[in-house]
Order: structure tokens, then sequence, then C-alpha cells
């Protein structure tokens, strides 16, 4: 798990999309499980619906996506 206070990348999943979708963005980790989520270039909540919206403070769990294995928000 990375450390303390240290940006890294999470996965949101992208609401009403038809199939699942998640959006890589920016999180800061604030330790103890818990990241805040930051939004990415050019973010607009008018193109897409995201689970936890930037500023949120989420729980995150590894998860196999397409990728590999990321960290996924799963909880507010």
């Amino acid at each position: 798990m990375p450390s303390s206070r240290e940006n890294i990348t999470i996965y949101v999943q992208l609401l009403n999309e038809g199939t699942p979708c998640w959006r890589p963005t920016e999180a800061l980790n604030l330790g103890n499980g818990q990241f805040k989520i930051l939004p990415t270039p050019g973010y607009d909540p008018t193109d897409e619906e995201w689970e936890f919206l930037p500023g949120s403070i989420v729980r995150c769990e590894k998860q196999k996506l397409s990728g590999g294995e990321v960290l996924v928000a799963v909880k507010a």
C-alpha cells in the first residue's frame, strides 16, 4: 500500500454508461485506507456521472480490471 499523503491513481466507477466503466483519477492517500478523490484534468460532471465525486473521502480495494490489478473506490 502506498505511503500516507502520497497522490496515487485510483479508479472510480462511472454510472449510467450502459456497461461497467471506470475512470482513473488521482487521489490523495490520507492513510488508514482512506483516499480523497481529486478531479481529472478536464473533469466535467455534465459529461460523466462518477459514483464518488471529486473531494469525496473513500475506501478502496484491489480489483482486477482489463489493465490488471488496481485500486477501486468502493465505499464513501
